[in-house]
C-alpha cells in the first residue's frame, strides 16, 4: 500500500474497441418475444419465459334457477297444516256430539248422565280389604300382636 494518492486513469482505455459493447445474442439462443397487456392496458413485449401464466378458464357454474321456497320446508308446512286440519275436524265432531247431548233437555240429560255414570261404575271391579289387629300388652314383657 502506498500513501500516495491514486493514479489518474483515463476513461477510455487505449487499444482496439469491440464493435458491439455487449455480448451478441443470436436469434436461436433466446425465448420468443410475446406481447402481454400491462397494468395500464397497453401491450408490452416480454420474453415468453418471463411472461405470467395465462388465466385459467373458469369452471362452468350451474345456472339453473333455484326454487323460491325449500321443498323440504314446504312438505313440513303441508304436514303441519294437514295435522291441524285433522285436529280441527275431530274437535268439530266432538263439539257436534256434545251439542246433541246438551240439546236433549234438562231432565233427560240428567238421566243420560246418571246412566253413563252407572255403566262406568258397573264395569269397574271393586275390592274390599279388611285387616284386624289384636294386640295384647303385659307388664314387664314384650307386646304381642296377632293378625
Amino acid at each position: 500500500m502506498s500513501a500516495l494518492p491514486e493514479q489518474y486513469q483515463r476513461f477510455a482505455q487505449p487499444g482496439p474497441h469491440p464493435l458491439h459493447p455487449h455480448t451478441v445474442e443470436l436469434y436461436g439462443e433466446h425465448d420468443p418475444v410475446v406481447w402481454v397487456p400491462s397494468a395500464y392496458g397497453e401491450m408490452v413485449p416480454m420474453r415468453k419465459s418471463q411472461a405470467p401464466a395465462p388465466m385459467q378458464a373458469a369452471t362452468p357454474r350451474d345456472l339453473t334457477p333455484q326454487p323460491l321456497f325449500d321443498p323440504l320446508a314446504q312438505r313440513m308446512a303441508g304436514a303441519g297444516i294437514g295435522a291441524g286440519a285433522a285436529g280441527a275436524g275431530v274437535g268439530w265432531g266432538v263439539g257436534q256430539a256434545a251439542a246433541g247431548i246438551a240439546s236433549i233437555g234438562g231432565s233427560t240429560a240428567v238421566v243420560a248422565m246418571l246412566v253413563l255414570w252407572l255403566l262406568a261404575r258397573a264395569r269397574r271391579p271393586s275390592v274390599h280389604v279388611e285387616q284386624t289387629v289384636h294386640q295384647t300388652a303385659s307388664w314387664f314383657s314384650s307386646n304381642r300382636a296377632d293378625m
